[in-house]
């Protein structure tokens, strides 16, 4: 498990191209026949990536987290970014078609991932943060999320929203987690730009076809930054940083969020005007 701390903003102005991308941009998590995971100290939020080819991958505690299984004080949100699969939680299998999301809740003790066709292997991507209390694991098909139509053609940024854990939906105890994807033509996602002082925000850029890029928009909103994202990259957005995205082609992305708050609207708006 790869260790990456938190940046002041006022550093984040002076750090070069490969130096910003070090660390804040993750471009290796999805790794044929690997779990791979990342422990970013910004609210103790891990990362993860899994794709199972020849055979079941158990999620087991690295040895960073000091504990006897990696769900012992944590909860964990999964959406399956590939083929179909499964997991199985504590004895239980859940079946995970292309897009579909899994809660998994604090105390559980054993995770497996499994691939329903190695040629065509499952790509599941995981957040976690601490949690203090059990709530129930819960299977999130993802052709029953509501999809929730924002922004509009006239401003490029028409997408469609869903909402797989959150309040009112699947109960957890801070994390938030859904899916958003960008409608044909419309290029910015998360516009207006904002902050979230209570929550940090984590990125999985997904449905980037070869060779488009996504030019993903950081930092604070008097001296914005940015980095050039592919396919499956994810993005470590810090509770100060603004995070918008502008695409080549279509695309979609996984949001998730982690903190003291879990109500979506929480936003602080910043007018493009103000940008620089």
């Amino acid at each position: 498990m790869k260790f990456v701390s938190s940046v002041h903003p006022d550093d984040v102005e002076l750090l070069s191209t490969d130096d910003l991308r070090e660390r804040f941009l993750v471009s290796d998590l999805f790794e044929a026949g690997e779990v791979k995971l990342i422990y970013w100290e910004v609210d103790r939020t891990v990362v993860g990536g899994v794709v199972p080819t020849a055979g079941p991958l158990a999620l087991d505690a690295p040895a960073g987290l000091r504990s006897a299984s990696f769900c012992e004080r944590r909860e964990l949100g999964v959406i399956n970014l590939g083929g179909d699969g499964s997991i199985e939680v504590d004895g239980t299998s859940h079946a995970m078609a292309h897009l579909d999301g899994l809660y998994v809740g604090r105390g559980v003790k054993k995770i497996v991932f499994t691939s329903a066709d190695a040629e065509k292997p499952a790509r599941f991507y995981l957040l976690s943060y601490t949690a203090h209390t059990a709530y129930p694991t819960t299977h999130i098909p993802c052709a029953g999320v509501k999809a929730d139509k924002l922004g509009a053609p006239e401003t490029a940024n028409l997408r469609l929203l869903r909402k797989y854990i959150a309040p009112g939906l699947v109960q957890s105890c801070q994390l938030t987690m859904g899916l958003t994807v960008m409608e044909s033509g419309s290029v910015w996602n998360t516009m207006p730009p904002h902050t979230h002082l209570r929550r940090s925000e984590v990125y999985c850029y997904t449905k980037v076809a070869p060779g488009n890029v996504v030019f993903h928009f950081m930092g604070e909103p008097h001296a914005t930054r940015h980095l050039v994202m592919e396919e499956g990259q994810v993005v470590l957005s810090p509770p100060w940083s603004i995070h918008m995205g502008c695409g080549n082609g279509a695309y979609g992305f996984v949001w998730g969020m982690g903190g003291e708050n879990q109500e979506f609207s929480d936003m602080d708006f910043i007018p493009a005007r103000e940008l620089r």
